[in-house]
């Protein structure tokens, strides 16, 4: 062993004076101690140094006092016997705490009387650290407990805690995977496994690198050493020095001394880097009071620097030193290998080694705190679980199997990302996991139902009431994303989702701040992992709704998984979009709900919308994007029916589409009287005399003085309304090249009032189940539910202008500038300055994605503001938004719109035959010859002539139900006749093919039957 500083020149009684020998100097010297036995261990303080020997079986120490004087002095070397081996040491101010290989603490107080310590003896310690007048343990479940003085918030317990004389645990590092506990001064330390930094107490100098001198009463992340890879901190009286794997050395905290190593005196209040050691790969660090010591493993050289007034820098004089300078070490040096070193009070030590020593020796960078044994699962261990073995050896893997999945540290510190360090990368962007051996150790654990039954049971009734809810860092919320790939074997083998609700639980447990950074956490999944976790809990709940336990569906088991799925959703959302899942992801295509279930959580979403969600039963409506799309219109449905008939009077009613509904009778009604021959004059002229309030009604259309109340009228009315409002002739719509898509104008050539009247006209369309004609882009649609067009929209209303964008986005960026763009374009025959504060501005590789944004945003948001917002405000005086933006884009043109997928197949099937026809009688068996002889179009004005619209409906043909029943009182000279409202075909019987198929083809393509009842 070597020594120097504080009276080491006699070797602390370790040896003989002839033992020792001493490198000379003016002033000071560096001791060579030969020993007959090994030094397992050493730690010193400010007032003792104590060293393990014997095994283990011995511990020695030294206390320094001051005489009358004020000199201090080393007394003699006492030796304490101890009954269990003790494996490592650590000392304060003038106590000292010991850790034995079993994992008990010790601790040795002034008088040198050792006990043990009660409070931990049911746990097993693997680290202990002592500062002044405070002491830090390590269970190798992951547990911080702290102890002794908190006059600065060195014991982590929170503001207003007082000094503890047992240990208590540090709550807020619960779960994080810590590899090492340290303490100095009144300040703390602790490291995680994948190089997370935290520090608290005492920080009056900066010690604890924060950038300020404010103490912290527990534990707060050092964020200036994220991605550092820092493998090992060690703490002085006001001075804090870190290691990082690449061997680079930070320092900060008090340099009044030139303990920092910067060249200076000044205190450094954020880590910075020691630059004399800079390319010198320092393998360890160690701290004394006011001195730092490191060593460079490949020349074995000890470097040191800061306060030397007692020899602690071994520099042959007794002064201070700012900068690192290698320690004058004995001649007899280079014939041994120095394993570790060792600094404290105001001493310093290197334990040394022969060459063949050397290798039995572990070198072991952390001795002074314990020998690190951080837990993890791994193939290997899985793979002794899963194999056959008898009772006993079951019983030892059962407790393992407890240990570590008891154990969120052990979760979190398991499955690491190995690869290039990139767990050394954690942050909410990057979990640190490698969810593919998270994944292959559950599907492995399967293999054997005894284990995966023991996993089931240990993580729901040991785990999850053990998680903290306030954990730091991303470390500690690893568990969260480890846990679902579990769950996704126990629901492969259909087992109860006991399990999983229980996590759903215990992570909305977390703490607001803390759920949020988990959401970032989903937010940075691949596609693919985000798909699979988002299946987990939908899977769970989906098999709770269709087993049909209706009594549970307002649980609050079915409510945190609802609200799980809702935060992924939000999650979802955030992701860049190239990483977005598809929204349809969500969806439980599989689930119907009861419409009777729904009008339920529709009046209780109702009631309950101005409450905390957290305050209400578990309600679906909260979560539309689980809906598959017929739920959602029945949602809309139902809404719009009790926005119409309030629930006071109800009785049940046999009209589509609320056959199973509470219905109220009479309905109030909103009533158009209109003449065809001025249909667009009166319809705005009646609109906008109208209480807006009213358009909420049901609506009735009455034609030219016709006092028939009849469906057939207001289909009519939205076919021929829209049809004449949306060709270019009535002046409302700009159009693309082509004339196929219309959107509002720049320079509106009517008044602004059209456009709201107009998104009245849309929102009583939709409100009233009548697909219109509505040949606008998806951006239209986007725009109604809330979600920003983008260019991928402008390429469906104009390719040419959007394939020009995205040239300039492809565009090299060296070349940019030559194709002498400007941010100045025309719209709409409009010019435009897109940078107003900046005219003719030049468009540059460095401002190109600004230039394409910016275009497509004046396209469809800023040049039709004003218009679009008449047009919204128009619609939502019909719908309610909130029920609108239950749709995606495309489902609300579906909607709205309907879609051009004929299935006519399906059209026949699903015929319903009357009176004296059936499907072989021989007037039907020609009539679907003659179908299937017609063109498509003529088959579309079939289905206009049918049903009111050429178009089918959102959720197929399978809605439309065509019943054919024969005319009354006809002959084969009549024509075919529709009842559009009831989807009523009444034919004639005629004598022949050619006949029906002449009649068929001229009443669909002229009268189409639409005028008449």
């Amino acid at each position: 062993m070597i020594s120097w500083g504080e009276d080491s020149r006699n070797g602390f009684g370790l040896v003989k004076p002839n033992g020792l020998d001493t490198t000379k100097t003016d002033i000071s010297c560096v001791n060579l101690i030969h020993l007959k036995s090994k030094i397992q261990g050493l730690s010193a303080g400010n007032s003792v140094v104590a060293f393990i020997r014997n095994n283990g079986r011995l511990v020695s120490v030294a206390r320094i006092q001051e005489d009358q004087d004020g000199r201090r002095i080393t007394g003699k070397l006492k030796s304490v016997t101890c009954k269990e081996t003790i494996r490592a040491l650590s000392c304060g101010d003038s106590h000292a705490v010991l850790l034995s290989e079993e994992g008990r603490v010790l601790c040795l107080d002034k008088a040198n009387i050792l006990r043990p310590l009660d409070n931990l003896c049911k746990r097993q310690v693997t680290q202990v650290a002592c500062g002044d007048q405070h002491s830090i343990s390590l269970t190798q479940d992951g547990q911080v407990f702290t102890w002794g003085q908190n006059t600065s918030g060195q014991l982590g317990l929170g503001w207003g805690e007082s000094s503890a004389m047992s240990p208590k645990p540090l709550k807020s590092l619960s779960g994080i995977p810590l590899v090492q506990i340290t303490a100095g001064g009144d300040h703390s330390f602790a490291l995680s496994l994948s190089g997370a930094v935290f520090a608290w107490g005492k920080n009056t100098a900066g010690q604890l690198g924060l950038g300020d001198t404010t103490n912290r009463h527990a534990p707060a992340p050092v964020d200036c050493l994220n991605l550092k890879k820092t493998v090992l901190i060690s703490c002085g009286g006001e001075h804090t020095a870190v290691l990082t794997k690449g061997g680079v050395v930070f320092t900060f905290g008090s340099g009044r001394y030139g303990q920092l190593g910067h060249n200076s005196l000044r205190d450094e209040l954020q880590p910075r880097v020691v630059g004399q050691l800079w390319g010198s790969k320092v393998t360890q660090i160690a701290c004394g009071r006011h001195h730092t010591l490191a060593f460079v493993g490949p020349s074995n050289k000890i470097y040191s620097f800061g306060h030397g007034e007692q020899g602690q820098l071994g520099n042959g004089v007794k002064i201070d030193q700012s900068v690192p300078l290698p320690v004058q070490l004995p001649d007899q040096i280079d014939e041994r290998k120095i394993e570790q070193i060792f600094a404290g009070g105001n001493h310093s030590f290197a334990l040394c080694t022969h060459g063949q020593e050397s290798e039995e020796r572990s070198n072991n960078l952390r001795s002074s705190v314990g020998k690190v044994t951080q837990q993890a699962i791994d193939e290997e261990i899985i793979d002794k679980w899963i194999s056959e073995c008898d009772s006993k050896s079951w019983k030892k893997g059962q407790k393992e199997i407890t240990k570590m999945f008891s154990s969120a540290s052990c979760l979190n510190g398991s499955f690491l990302d190995k690869s290039c360090d990139k767990h050394y990368q954690t942050s909410p962007k990057q979990s640190g996991l490698d969810l593919s051996l998270v994944r292959g150790a559950f599907r492995k654990l399967a293999k054997k139902d005894k284990v995966l039954t023991e996993v089931e049971a240990v993580v729901q009734h040991t785990l999850l009431p053990s998680l903290y809810e306030e954990p730091i860092g991303v470390e500690g919320l690893r568990v969260y994303l480890v846990l679902p790939e579990l769950l996704r074997v126990l629901h492969k083998q259909h087992r109860r989702t006991d399990l999983t609700e229980a996590v759903a639980a215990a992570i909305l447990r977390l703490h607001p701040d803390k759920l949020q950074v988990l959401g970032d956490c989903w937010s940075s999944l691949k596609p693919s992992v985000m798909t699979k976790h988002i299946g987990v809990w939908k899977k769970a709940l989906s098999g709770i709704l269709r087993s049909g336990h209706i009594l549970r569906t307002r649980d609050p088991g079915i409510k945190h998984l609802l609200q799980v799925l809702g935060h992924l959703h939000r999650a979802n959302q955030k992701s860049v979009e190239t990483q977005t899942v598809p929204d349809s992801t969500f969806c439980m295509e599989e689930v119907h709900f009861n419409p009777i279930f729904l009008e339920e959580d529709v009046k209780f979403w109702r009631s309950w919308s101005k409450q905390d969600v957290d305050q209400t039963p578990a309600i679906f409506c909260h979560y539309p994007f689980l809906m598959n799309l017929q739920s959602k219109i029945n949602v809309f449905n139902i809404n719009a029916a009790l926005t119409q008939n309030p629930p006071n009077n109800r009785q049940r009613t046999g009209m589509w589409p609320f056959d199973m509904f509470l219905m109220a009778a009479p309905a109030p009604f909103f009533e158009l009287r209109l003449n065809r021959a001025s249909l667009i004059k009166d319809t705005f002229h009646q609109l906008s005399v109208a209480c807006p309030s009213t358009f909420k009604r049901f609506l009735v259309v009455y034609f030219d003085e016709d006092a028939k109340l009849t469906n057939v009228y207001k289909r009519d009315f939205f076919l021929h309304l829209f049809d004449k409002l949306l060709v270019p002739e009535s002046g409302m719509f700009m159009y693309n090249d082509t004339e196929t898509l219309a959107w509002f104008p720049a320079m509106p050539r009517v008044e602004e009032k059209r456009y709201f009247l107009f998104g009245v006209l849309c929102g009583m369309a939709l409100y009233n189940n009548n697909m219109v004609h509505l040949p606008f882009p998806m951006a239209f649609f986007k725009k109604l539910v809330n979600i920003k067009p983008s260019l991928e929209d402008l390429r469906e209303f104009s390719p040419i202008e959007a394939k020009s964008l995205q040239y300039i986005l492809d565009y090299p960026d060296d070349d940019v500038e030559n194709m002498d763009m400007t941010f100045s374009v025309m719209w709409g025959d409009v010019a435009v300055e897109l940078d107003p504060k900046e005219t003719g501005k030049l468009v540059t590789s460095a401002n190109k994605k600004e230039f394409v944004d910016t275009y497509v945003n004046y396209i469809f948001n800023q040049s039709v503001e004003v218009v679009f917002e008449e047009f919204r405000k128009g619609f939502f005086k019909v719908c309610d938004k909130d029920v609108v933006e239950f749709f995606q884009p495309e489902e609300l043109r579906g909607v709205m719109v309907g879609k051009e997928i004929f299935d006519w197949e399906t059209l026949k099937q699903n015929t319903v035959y009357e009176g004296e026809y059936h499907a072989g009688h021989p007037n039907i068996v020609t009539f679907w010859e003659v179908f299937e002889d017609l063109t498509e179009d003529q088959k579309k004005a079939f289905l206009l002539f049918l049903t009111g619209c050429d178009r089918v409906p959102i959720l197929g043909m399978n809605q439309i139900r065509m019943r054919v029943k024969t005319l009354p009182n006809s002959s084969q000279q009549h024509f075919p006749e529709a009842l559009t409202c009831h989807s009523l075909l009444q034919l004639p019987i005629y004598p022949s093919k050619e006949t029906l198929q002449s009649r068929l083809i001229e009443a669909v393509g002229h009268n189409r039957g639409f005028w008449n009842e």
